[in-house]
């Protein structure tokens, strides 16, 4: 499927739980598969809708540099625009619940076939628009509609027909999701270039329904022989501190996420690139997705998926502030944009793995229930912030480039804690293994280690 790849994450797919591969689980995807080498408790598999994080979703950049330069909308915002992109994808995490409801209830092919109707119509009515609202309907709401049955529909069928290589099998089928989001990217700027916008929407359309309607009919889920647990949402996770700190990284992750995605093929073109080096630009941030997410599931696995997470969050933020602000050449800029692509989506490749280390698998999908409705904010307005912070004159996304580099920076300052408390509760289980948990020799030991202690001690978490 041209549009539902996963990770560019539109929703990538998120790290194995256990395996730390970088892969979906069981219990991420709300399914029941075969025993792998790594077993767990049944009632612990609960499956749980994931977010849409690529393909189609991010070539929005190129629309968007092409919507600021041309002024297609007459009497339409630069905060406008950014708007759509935003809203697109708020839809697709918003619906999410929905879509898995339908799978559930009316089988796959259905779920599917509903994204299919209404990507397609989107497309083809983003192709009649001639307003701004009616591009907010289609490019932004319905869009966003057929982007989160795409993906919610599909997502869970790989791990159902794979055991010893389902790791292997979801790594073929997330390097869709960059390698996508880098066609995309390049064939939109080519299109709308040689064609015209509008036609450029109807061949995507038109791509889109063929392409999609022949995997929905051919794809075949193993659903019969699973029973999906209801998804869960407990309230209480609020009052769980570092669960709170999970939200706070993927909060700040993504208010520089969006930024970094959209604004970079505009970037581009405030440097005096062509439009299609900055789709070049924007294709290769894809590509460096899809080599680094499977790569941050691997490391997450030898180096600890919290380590991996915050250390890759706070490298994007260091490369936005100290390579992207002085990046003022066609070269640079390629450089930039592999090397930030292959830590900029962290958040979706880790944050299963990290959230099971905080709430445990059996509140795993509770946890990223409410994770996915926290992001409505940010994925929402980040675009606007950083269009807003925009100058008129000289380097004018300075400040743009600032804020997104800051927002990672406080992103991986959550993850520090985060991992300050996760070694703490390491230690305290060991305690307990080694000492009566009552005794008082336990106690004086339980205050040994300081929160700044653990936060730079060197540990596997």
């Amino acid at each position: 499927m041209a549009t539902v790849e996963s990770p560019v994450p539109i929703a990538d797919p998120l790290e194995d739980v256990f395996a730390g591969d970088g892969l979906p689980s069981e219990a991420q995807m709300n399914v029941a598969v075969p025993p792998d080498d790594e077993q767990f408790p049944s009632e612990n598999s609960g499956l749980v809708d994931e977010p849409p994080d690529g393909g189609y979703g991010w070539s929005y950049g190129v629309f968007l540099a092409h919507y600021l330069a041309q002024n297609v909308y007459p009497g339409a915002t630069y905060l406008e625009y950014a708007f759509v992109g935003g809203l697109s994808v708020a839809t697709a995490l918003l619906i999410s619940p929905i879509a898995t409801y339908t799978t559930r209830q009316y089988g796959t092919r259905t779920t599917l076939l509903t994204g299919v109707f209404f990507e397609t119509i989107s497309l083809i009515g983003a192709s009649f628009s001639n307003r701004i609202w009616q591009l907010f309907l289609s490019q932004g709401v319905c869009f966003g509609w057929g982007m989160g049955f795409l993906f919610v529909g599909s997502v869970a069928v790989i791990p159902q027909w794979f055991t010893k290589k389902r790791s292997l099998a979801n790594g073929i089928g997330a390097a869709g999701s960059g390698i996508g989001g880098m066609v995309y990217s390049l064939a939109t700027n080519a299109m709308i270039e040689a064609l015209g916008l509008s036609w450029a929407f109807r061949i995507l359309g038109i791509l889109a329904f063929s392409v999609n309607s022949v995997c929905a009919l051919l794809l075949k889920d193993r659903n019969t022989f699973i029973g999906p647990t209801q998804l869960a949402f407990d309230y209480k996770l609020f009052m769980n501190g570092p669960f709170l700190l999970v939200l706070g990284w993927g909060f700040f992750s993504m208010l520089g996420y969006i930024v970094l995605l959209f604004s970079l093929p505009n970037y581009a073109l405030s440097i005096g690139l062509t439009a299609k080096q900055g789709s070049i630009i924007g294709a290769l941030l894809n590509l460096g997705q899809g080599i680094g997410r499977p790569a941050a599931g691997i490391f997450s696995d030898v180096v600890g998926r919290i380590n991996v997470a915050g250390l890759l969050t706070f490298f994007v933020g260091l490369l936005c502030l100290v390579v992207w602000i002085f990046a003022k050449s066609f070269g640079v800029l390629v450089f930039f944009a592999i090397l930030v692509g292959t830590g900029a989506g962290t958040f979706w490749a880790t944050v299963a793995p990290v959230g099971a280390e905080v709430v445990g698998l059996k509140e795993l999908p509770s946890a990223l229930s409410i994770t996915w409705i926290a992001l409505v904010l940010p994925v929402t307005f980040s675009e606007p912030i950083g269009l807003v912070l925009r100058q008129s004159t000289g380097n004018i996304y300075i400040h743009a480039q600032i804020f997104t580099g800051a927002m990672y920076l406080v992103g991986s300052l959550c993850m520090l804690f985060l991992r300050g408390w996760k070694i703490g509760e390491l230690e305290r289980s060991i305690r307990e293994q080694e000492k009566a948990p009552d005794s008082a020799e336990a106690a004086n030991d339980q205050s040994s280690t300081s929160l700044l202690g653990r936060m730079c001690a060197w540990k596997k978490v």
